[in-house]
């Protein structure tokens, strides 16, 4: 049953999105992401200030009423929930607790594309492990597994810590899944190495220059932009 807080912006928000439902932007959303999921058409700074006015005045969740609207998001058929789902579990993301690492599997691995998947990598996971250091185990074996959604979340988890990355970590996600077959994965292995270069290029080019040879190309390019 859900929540009482989580029924409210359940409510509010189908309300306000489908007030703003626009089927010319929803067709040409949808051309753009190969017809994978349907749209409403609300253009992401739309959607985003929508989202806001939803939970406007309302308390603060708690990790259950977090853990009810994304998965009630993740079951509405547009993809803008979805959208909504992770910037609200952005902006929570000191709420909930190391056990909310299974919820956020659930996310990765249902509906799964670039646009979801990465917002939550970068902008969820990471912080979560980041709260609560004994997820880096989790996200070691997230690095090993077989669906290649999990695999790029746990290459991009730290893209944004910077000097706080842990760098065995990084390049042995990297080495490890060097030869996947996998554009997305390759992509961000070679993502997750151009950003912490802006924190040491050195050790880039370091690790660039020992892997070359495991790495594909499209990683090493995309590593090795800046340089």
């Amino acid at each position: 049953m859900t929540r009482p807080l989580a029924a409210q912006v359940l409510d509010r928000l189908v309300r306000s999105f489908e007030a703003a439902r626009d089927p010319e932007r929803a067709w040409h959303a949808e051309a753009y992401m190969r017809d994978q999921f349907p749209f409403i058409g609300l253009p992401a700074p739309a959607q985003r200030a929508l989202g806001r006015a939803v939970v406007d005045g309302l308390p603060a969740p708690d990790e259950d009423d977090l853990r009810d609207v994304v998965l009630a998001c993740w079951e509405l058929e547009e993809r803008e929930y979805q959208y909504f789902a992770c910037d609200w579990l952005r902006r929570y993301v000191a709420v909930p607790g190391p056990g909310f690492l299974s919820t956020a599997r659930v996310l990765v691995t249902t509906k799964s594309w670039w646009d979801t998947v990465d917002p939550l990598a970068t902008r969820f996971v990471g912080g979560l492990v980041a709260r609560h250091p004994g997820l880096r185990a989790e996200m070691d074996a997230w690095a090993a597994d077989e669906n290649l959604w999990v695999v790029r979340t746990a290459l991009l988890h730290q893209l944004h810590y910077g000097e706080d990355t842990d760098t065995d970590r990084l390049f042995g996600y990297c080495t490890r899944q060097a030869g996947h077959r996998d554009f997305f994965v390759r992509k961000a292995i070679g993502w997750a190495l151009r950003q912490y270069a802006r924190t040491d290029p050195g050790a880039v080019r370091a690790y660039l220059a020992g892997h070359r040879h495991i790495l594909s190309p499209l990683s090493v390019r995309e590593a090795s932009k800046h340089l």
